[in-house]
């Protein structure tokens, strides 16, 4: 456990502290009365209460859409669900930048629908509402799916014998049993919607702001430190209180329950009730998840002179206008891949030992209650960086990192390292099921036999963890890819990545750079995408705990 949380210590807690320390210190002493100033701005009150109500709505939101497809996918068995399966996920490891530049060339000024109806929705809620519906609705899927998939269904066919209607039957037998992964994905749409940053910050113009995107604005544009220091503490307090919640609604929901195999509960849809569902959720998955991003593509190709690849071919070409890059804007597709390869190997170094730490307390005779309090909290200390101000983190990079002997403000490795910092969490969640599942009595025969501790986890848990290694080392890849929230800071403007290029471009006026934006983002989207679907041919059911 050292080791993470010495990366951890080094890379997360530090800089958080040091940079609400320059916020919230004068001369040495804390000024704790600037959270009444703060708070006490009717500005932020307005920022408090949209990131509250818009992450609520957006929770509720996305539970309506998506718990049908939950249903199909845990009972029901058909051709191409496989596919269909990775193309619900795609949304989820998009960058959010994409998301929103997907978005805003469906909804926004000269969209789709505003050269179709004149309708325009970009100065609205509802583009985010629906934005945070496409991005959340494959973590309801996976999560309440997972379980939902593994449920016995001759409990609720049991009680339809004794003569209770199908509806009444899964109110009082199913519905109970789903109720904690429903409660645990809802906590998890609220944290990704209440912290949302690319999003907000692309569709949400001067008029709609979340405390992320306004810790942003405070550091980035109007340098007010103590504000954004304030905005981190209580997004803080509120990200350590959804996960603790999420963390006893997830152990109840593990001992409460019997489960089978998966394999077992799906079977061909029958009647016209199953068939309605499943034909509600292909339209809900074509028209929410497919359109935005199809419009995304076409809008790469629509050029002022008819489709073409006039914006593709204009990546290449460095602006010498005082352009939004020091190196033509294509650099960012080589630079976002080279880091997003090493923060994988990252990820998996530090999620692995952390995942591997967390089994020990479950294989161990001699554990103590107190030492799971440790290791529980632990675990809930590597999914903060998941809702933590990722600006934050950056920023805070920029005014610690900076001194021997960790003076890596210039260093390229920078990118990767806070790019890591999120994809820790995938590969600990991925491999933790799989670790816990490996049969101790498996690592004594080899100790009894004289190998060593090493040589007993190659020979051992390697061999029946490798397939979970490869889905953990996809995730990672395509988080990766997409960090936008702590990169926007530290990526240096001649090594790019691929999000901040888009946002870059996205925020200069003119044609050529919305259209090369689009470019940037569907190839964006395209390297995601290539990467959930490699992963999805090698995943299984079983492999990795469902969020």
């Amino acid at each position: 456990m050292a080791g993470p949380v010495a990366f951890f210590a080094v890379f997360f807690a530090y800089p958080v502290t040091a940079i609400v320390g320059r916020g919230l210190r004068v001369d040495g002493a804390w000024e704790f009365g600037r959270f009444g100033e703060v708070l006490g701005r009717p500005d932020i009150l307005h920022v408090l209460w949209f990131t509250t109500w818009q992450a609520l709505a957006s929770t509720a939101l996305t539970l309506l859409a998506a718990l049908p497809a939950a249903y199909v996918f845990a009972r029901l068995d058909f051709p191409g669900k496989r596919l269909l399966r990775a193309v619900v996920t795609v949304p989820f490891v998009l960058p959010t930048v994409v998301v929103g530049t997907a978005f805003l060339a469906l909804l926004g000024r000269g969209g789709l629908l505003d050269e179709l109806w004149g309708v325009r929705l970009d100065t609205t809620v509802w583009a985010i509402l629906l934005a945070h519906v496409f991005f959340n609705y494959a973590v309801v899927v996976r999560i309440v799916g997972g379980l939902w998939s593994q449920l016995d269904p001759r409990q609720e066919e049991a009680a339809r014998v004794l003569g209770v209607g199908r509806l009444t039957a899964w109110r009082r037998v199913t519905l109970p049993a789903l109720a904690p992964s429903v409660a645990a994905a809802a906590l998890m749409v609220f944290l990704f919607t209440f912290s949302s940053f690319g999003v907000v910050q692309i569709l949400g113009g001067p008029t709609f702001s979340t405390l992320e995107v306004e810790i942003y604005r405070q550091t980035a544009e109007m340098l007010d430190l103590p504000t954004a220091a304030v905005l981190t503490m209580l997004q803080f307090a509120a990200v350590a209180v959804v996960l603790t919640v999420h963390a006893r609604t997830v152990r109840r929901g593990e001992s409460a329950l019997r489960l089978v195999d998966p394999s077992r509960t799906a079977r061909r849809p029958r009647g016209a009730a199953q068939w309605a569902v499943l034909g509600g959720v292909l339209v809900t998955v074509a028209l929410l998840l497919l359109v935005p991003l199809g419009v995304l593509v076409e809008r790469s190709f629509d050029t002022p002179g008819g489709y073409g690849l006039d914006y593709y071919r204009a990546l290449t070409v460095l602006d010498e206008r005082g352009g939004a890059f020091l190196v033509p804007p294509i650099e960012a597709v080589a630079n976002s891949l080279e880091y997003a390869l090493v923060a994988t190997a990252v990820s998996l170094l530090i999620g692995g030992l952390a995942a591997a730490a967390l089994t020990l307390p479950r294989t161990s005779s001699g554990g103590t209650p107190r030492a799971g309090r440790i290791v529980r909290g632990f675990d809930a200390l590597l999914m903060l960086p998941l809702g933590v101000s990722a600006v934050t983190v950056g920023f805070g990079f920029l005014i610690t990192l900076d001194e021997p002997p960790l003076d890596l403000r210039g260093a390229w490795m920078l990118v990767p390292l806070a790019q890591a910092l999120v994809g820790v969490p995938f590969v600990v969640r991925t491999m933790l099921p799989v670790l816990r599942a490996v049969d101790v009595r498996l690592r004594e025969a080899a100790a009894v036999l004289g190998a060593s501790p090493l040589r007993a986890w190659c020979e051992v848990d390697l061999p029946l963890v490798s397939r979970a290694l490869l889905v953990a080392a996809g995730f990672a890849f395509a988080v990766s890819l997409g960090e936008f929230g702590a990169t926007v800071f530290i990526a240096r403007p001649d090594n790019p990545t691929l999000p901040v290029a888009v946002a870059r471009l996205l925020g200069r006026p003119g044609e050529l750079n919305y259209g090369q934006a689009m470019a940037l983002g569907t190839i964006l989207m395209v390297v995601c995408a290539a990467a959930l679907l490699l992963l999805e041919r090698i995943r299984t059911d079983t492999t990795s705990e469902e969020f």
